[in-house]
């Protein structure tokens, strides 16, 4: 081998000297990965740790488990919202009231109709007459916005005020 780096017109020595300065570079890289490597490791087993020496896996179990009680919460608040959906149609939602005198010689207007619709018009129409000696309460039903049987005037606007409840609010929140 002696004689091929003669040939070549290298010495022997160079060569090793350069090998050698190529051995300290690599231990010094070795030494510095290993010092990562340690660095690294210490992190890693104190976010395993978790806060105040708690286990990050038992920290995990607990997140699962709140998940798991949030998904029963909310398939419960589901059926309960379903419940509320087919229930609202029911509910009067819209109303129209109407104040008047009913008699020449009572003031005031003490006299009333109020009308309560559901979402479809549906509903009722209540009429309370006051005169000074007594108050009189008609109920008239409702059925998509009329009635069978004859409406006052008074009955019409409160009917017409509660068809139209929040038609004004719509418009106006639609120009905008």
């Amino acid at each position: 081998m002696n004689d091929f780096f003669t040939s070549v017109g290298i010495d022997p020595a160079i060569i090793i000297l350069i090998l050698a300065v190529f051995i300290v570079i690599l231990f010094l890289i070795v030494f510095r990965m290993g010092m990562r490597v340690r660095r690294l490791e210490k992190k890693y087993k104190g976010f395993m740790r978790g806060k105040d020496g708690q286990s990050l896996e038992k920290i995990f179990v607990h997140r699962f488990r709140d998940l798991e009680r949030l998904v029963e919460v909310a398939e419960l608040h589901e059926e309960r919202l379903e419940v509320l959906r087919k229930n609202y149609g029911r509910l009067f939602s819209k109303y129209g009231v109407e104040k008047y005198d009913a008699f020449d010689d009572v003031g005031g207007k003490m006299s009333f109709v109020l009308a309560l619709l559901d979402k479809n018009n549906t509903g009722v129409i209540l009429n309370a007459i006051h005169s000074r000696d007594n108050c009189f309460l008609y109920l008239k039903e409702i059925v998509k916005g009329e009635s069978y049987v004859m409406l006052s005037q008074e009955e019409v606007e409160a009917l017409r005020k509660a068809v139209n409840f929040g038609l004004a609010e719509n418009v106006e929140k639609n120009e905008r």
